[in-house]
Formats: C-alpha cells, structure tokens, sequence
C-alpha cells in the first residue's frame, strides 16, 4: 500500500463527502425539458424491433424518422450529438425495407434475418469509435473539423449485420474523465437532471440511451467508461472480456502495447438488457465463438458472491457507498435467493491494494498521445502540463482540467514509489488467477458500480477515488455489466456490476435480463405520453 497515494485519497474522500451533500442539498434539481416518449416504436427492445421487420409489421424508414424525431427532441436539453448522418440513414434504411420485401417468403425472410440480425435498425456511436466521414475531433480543440477515415472494427460489424448509424456522440477530451465535459462542445447532461453530469467518457451514448433516443449504443471502456454513464444515466451496459472486441478504429489508441486491446474494450449500451446477448455477438466479430452464447445455460447452477465495499484500511481510502447502492444489491440478493440460487458474501480482502493496482495497471499504458502535443513520442514539459493546469481551471485554456489532471498524474506517476510497481504487478497476476478460480465456471460477483448516484459537474476529482471499482476489473480483464435498478429518493438511476470469468460474459448477461424482469430495469426519465396498445 502506497501511503502518500493513500494519503491523497483520504484527503480527496473526505473533500468528496462535503463537497456532495452540500451540492446535494444546495444544488437544485433541474427537470428534463424535453417531453416523454409519444411513439410507441421507441419503447421496443432491438429483439422485438427486428421481428417486427421481418414481419412487415413495421418499415426501416419508419423507424429511422421515429429516432431522428426523438434525437431533435432530447439534444437540445442534452448536448450530446457531435454530428448526425440523418439523410445518409434515411437511404440506408430505404434499401433495407427494399431487401426485406424482395424476400417474399417466410423462409426467405427468416434466412435474411439470420445473415443480417439487425437489419434495418438504427444505432449511435460514440465519436472516439469512428463513423466514417463524422466527426473525429475526440473532445480536442487541437482536432477541430477532423473526420474520421473509415468506420471502426465494431461499426463495420454493426454495420455488415444490417444496422444503421445514426450520429456519433459526445465524450470528454481523449476520453479522459469521467465528466463528458469538453471546451469544444460544452457539457453533455444527465436525462433525470440536467444540473448533473452523463458520466464518462460515453457520457452522450448513455444519456441519448437514456431519454430514449437510440434502440442501442456503441460504446467503449478503458476504467468505467460504459459502466459509470449507464449508471448515470438509468441503462444497461456492458465491458466485454479483454481482448474479445476488436478496438481498431477508436482514438486514442496504442498499437505498440500488447496490453492495450485488453484493457480497452467496445461494448453494448442499452435501455434493454435482453438486447445485450445479440449485440454482444455481433461485436465480437470472429471471437464470438469464444462466448459459447449456443450452450444452455440454467440460472439455477449461477453461483453469485456479493461485496458492498472494501474491508480494513482500504475501506477507510475509498468513499463510502450510497445505502440505495447497497440496497440495490440486497435487493437483487434476496430475489436470486428466492428463486434458490446460493449466495454468499465476499470479504474483499485480498483486493486491499486495489487502488495500487488499478493506477499501475493505467500507468503501465505505452504510446497514449499526449492531449498537448497530440504526439505519443513527444511528450511536453512538466512546466508546461503545470500552467496549462493552471489555465484550464480559470477557464483560459485549449484543454480541459480532467485531462491535463490525468496526464500530470500519470507523469507523477500518481505518487507512486517506481520501486514498488512490479510488486503490483505480480500481485495483480495473483488476483486475476484468484478469480478466475472463485468464479470458476458460473460464478458472478456483485459490486458497486460506483458510489454514489450522478455527480454534479466539477467535482470528478474529489470523487476519484471510487474509480478503482471500475478499472480494477478492465486491469484484471474481467467481464463486466451495469444493472440499472430503478431510481433513488432524488430521482437518479441506480444499480450495479455484475462481473465474472474470462469469456463467461453471457452469466453476467443472464443475471442483467432475470434482474431486469424482475425489477422493470429502465425507468423514463419523463413519463411516456401515448397510451400502449392492449
């Protein structure tokens, strides 16, 4: 355990608890602007979508407009929309309903379904995951009126399965912080309170998922990236097993660390979590045998383990979690343990260098660009990063406070003694294989998400340290899921991580969709205002 490390986050918890009960108590709620949902179309999950068109009951084109519809609705309120491809979407959609009705059977349909699952559904992107021609700016000043030059891995997949990108969405500068914060676009709100922030870096995936304006949303997670807005902003969303989705195509990107593509994973955000399985697939490309989705799977043989926080000296470094958080948890331990599952909870004791191996596993990162020099082999001067910190706090600077933050402590090596890293290194060799080993087969682990409910902005730095929640398990390469669990006494979403095995991505999925059956899952923001059909 690293003292002055620990030390810093003592001081930034204790910060931490002032800063957000006083702006709890001070800061006003401020109510969405937009209105609820009036098309029934965008109430449906993808799996319903899809046999819907194949059946003719609905049109691509139809579909298409609704989303359009609702994007012009909610962004207004939400700032997270970089740059649409609305008319390009509109043909798109024109030649799916074309090759749906050249297949006049139902055999035929039902074949062209199989090669092409998706087909004719429409889906958003987050900007540093490349649609070709959008915006490639990734947050940066520096990039302005950048465009990216071809579709990233997962977006072609997404694509050659029949979907239809719609827009690509906001997140922070080089997608570092955990506010979708930047001084080129501005801030990226939360759908419940847009006095609060949509988390990060998939900030505007999750809260356009959110307000019911995408069917799904591509993301990416590199320390919580789609874990921490899902909860946010009231959706699922999941961080696949390292290595099991291509990562080529999103900025910013290393390709002489072997580790990289491990610990950065593309994943699925979505309103649904009976949609995760299908979208999981088709994402992980030529891996997705890998997921053996094919082989049955009983909910009665998952074993589930459940931690509500660290124990001994690492609890007093790590911010106290929310009673709703841990409510959540008990509440969806009880429902498993009804339906006879076995249940246990785990003593985190062997994670008690959690925070010093979740920092030396990001600091261990090779060839980042630098978000001053833009340049991976050229870093600037600590002078430089110093008043360029300096500047972005009094507003007087290209670059946000975040990722100057993030880049200074990485060059400080997060007060860190150099002598210790590889001894963390190994320990995390030893947890991973600790793991692995307790969850086994079907085993999954309940944890905290993160703290506490959707932040108020400025204050991702006093809350930095329940991070390592997040990251530890992309160090550890481990499968992760965010369980939206209904709202909190202020009205904000929240709910939990599922995590499991290597490649047993599918139990946390199970125990995401037996969870949403159970307690409903999303809840609108605003109340939808159409009356379902009976």
């Amino acid at each position: 355990m690293e003292i002055i490390t620990r030390l810093f986050a003592f001081v930034l918890n204790g910060l931490g608890i002032i800063v957000n009960k006083l702006l709890d108590l001070l800061q006003p709620r401020k109510n969405p602007t937009y209105p609820g949902i009036t098309n029934p179309l965008l109430t449906k999950s993808v799996i319903e979508l899809s046999t819907e068109l194949r059946r003719g009951v609905i049109s691509s084109v139809d579909l298409v407009k609704a989303y359009i519809a609702r994007v012009r609705e909610v962004n207004p309120s939400l700032n997270a929309v970089i740059e649409e491809r609305f008319d390009a979407a509109l043909q798109d959609a024109k030649l799916a309903d074309d090759l749906i009705a050249k297949a006049s059977s139902q055999y035929d349909r039902v074949a062209l379904y199989t090669r092409y699952p998706i087909l004719g559904i429409p889906f958003t992107v987050k900007e540093s995951c490349s649609v070709k021609g959008l915006s490639y700016t990734v947050g940066s000043v520096i990039r302005t009126n950048m465009k990216a030059p071809k579709d990233g891995d997962v977006v072609e997949l997404l694509r050659a399965a029949g979907g239809i990108p719609l827009l690509v969405s906001a997140n922070p500068e080089f997608c570092m912080s955990f506010e979708t914060n930047s001084v080129l676009l501005g801030r990226c709100v939360n759908p419940y309170d847009l006095n609060r922030t949509s988390a990060g870096s998939s900030g505007g995936e999750a809260a356009l998922n959110g307000s019911g304006a995408s069917p799904f949303g591509v993301g990416s997670d590199i320390s919580g990236s789609i874990r921490l807005p899902s909860m946010f902003c009231g959706v699922f969303g999941h961080k696949p097993t390292g290595g099991l989705t291509s990562v080529k195509g999103h900025f910013p990107y290393s390709s002489n660390d072997e580790n990289f593509n491990s610990l950065l994973q593309i994943g699925p955000i979505t309103r649904f979590a009976r949609d995760l399985p299908l979208l999981l697939e088709i994402m992980a490309g030529g891996n997705k045998e890998k997921l053996k989705m094919e082989e049955p799977l009983e909910l009665k043989d998952i074993k589930i383990y459940y931690a509500y926080g660290y124990s001994g000296l690492n609890h007093l470094t790590h911010p106290i979690v929310d009673f709703d958080v841990k409510m959540s948890i008990t509440k969806a331990v009880k429902c498993f343990e009804k339906a006879g599952l076995q249940t246990k909870e785990l003593d985190l004791k062997f994670l008690s260098n959690s925070f010093e191996l979740a920092l030396v596993g990001l600091l261990d990162i090779k060839g980042l660009p630098s978000v001053v020099t833009q340049q991976s082999h050229r870093q600037p001067s600590m002078r430089l990063l110093v008043i360029e910190q300096f500047n972005s706090i009094i507003g007087h600077s290209l670059f946000t406070k975040e990722a100057i933050f993030l880049e200074l402590m990485q060059r400080l090596n997060a007060l860190m003694a150099t002598g210790n890293m590889q001894q963390y290194r190994d320990e995390t060799k030893q947890i991973k294989e600790h793991m692995i080993n307790l969850l086994g087969e079907n085993g999954v682990l309940f944890m905290p998400t993160f703290h506490t409910s959707a932040l108020c902005f400025n204050t991702s730095l006093v809350n930095v340290p329940g991070i390592d929640n997040l990251l530890l398990f992309n160090i550890l390469g481990l499968p992760a899921t965010h369980v939206t669990m209904g709202l909190n006494s202020r009205g904000l979403p929240i709910g939990f991580q599922v995590i499991a095995a290597p490649f047993k991505d599918k139990l946390c999925l199970k125990i995401a969709m037996e969870l949403e059956g159970a307690f409903n899952g999303w809840v609108p923001p605003v109340p939808h205002q159409f009356t379902p059909a009976k």
